[in-house]
């Protein structure tokens, strides 16, 4: 395993919903990002999503 790949491996994912105009999005540290949803609960639930796997 190369150090680049411990590094990878360890990243912690870290998620947070982001306001544009009439949606939100939720997207992660690791550079993830969820589909624009009209509902805050529906982005937390993309995000939680990502979380799980």
């Amino acid at each position: 395993m190369s150090q680049q790949d411990g590094i990878a491996q360890s990243q912690e994912h870290r998620t947070t919903t982001v306001e544009q105009g009439r949606f939100c999005l939720a997207r992660c540290t690791c550079g993830w990002r969820g589909p624009a949803r009209r509902a805050r609960s529906l982005a937390r639930a993309d995000a939680e999503g990502h979380i799980q796997g």
